[in-house]
């Protein structure tokens, strides 16, 4: 099931609109974290930079064919061995990983719509203890560029309450400019 029928733009545009080192060091990935899950990993815009940050392997999640292949052949391209791609519907299928499996869990531009709960529920699952999930969104702001309609968009609020209810631990709202914020939730 997609989150959203937005549509990937081109990869140079959507890449456009993040430092994502800078934004993984923000969001809390470190070297520590051994092995990671990218839930709707695109083009590998955040899975690539993970790969060279963590010492295991980052599991690339995404539903469409074209983008696990875009994401196979830049990584193979790249000489990146530590990433294993898969097409799956992480909403309906959840992700085949074993309970408290990952250290961290990349929600990324992916918590709008009605399975918000589906996937902070499966990081959860997956997530050792003291594992973390790294929440970016899209501001709740109709002059983004891009992101869903803004009925669909989470405000921080929103995901907080419900990742708490799930039984994180949700860090401040972090400002990841220019175009979105993060959250930091640990599984405690």
């Amino acid at each position: 099931m997609k989150v959203s029928e937005s549509g990937m733009p081109e990869k140079d545009y959507w890449e456009s609109f993040f430092k994502p080192k800078e934004t993984l060091a923000k969001l809390g990935l470190t070297p520590k974290a051994k092995d990671v899950v990218d839930v709707g990993s695109g083009y590998g815009t955040f899975t690539l930079p993970a790969a060279a940050i963590v010492s295991g392997v980052v599991y690339a999640y995404d539903v469409e064919a074209e983008m696990i292949s875009a994401l196979e052949g830049r990584a193979k391209t790249a000489g990146v061995k530590n990433v294993r791609c898969v097409l799956r519907d992480v909403i309906e299928e959840g992700t085949g990983l074993s309970d408290k499996s990952v250290d961290y869990v990349m929600l990324f531009n992916i918590l709008h719509g009605s399975q918000r709960k589906a996937l902070l529920a499966e990081a959860f699952r997956i997530l050792t203890p003291a594992g973390k999930a790294g929440v970016l969104h899209w501001n709740f702001d109709p002059n983004t560029p891009r992101g869903p309609p803004m009925h669909l968009r989470s405000k921080p609020p929103e995901i907080i309450l419900e990742a708490e209810a799930i039984g994180f631990r949700a860090g401040k709202i972090i400002d990841v400019p220019p175009y979105h914020y993060g959250i930091i939730l640990e599984k405690p």
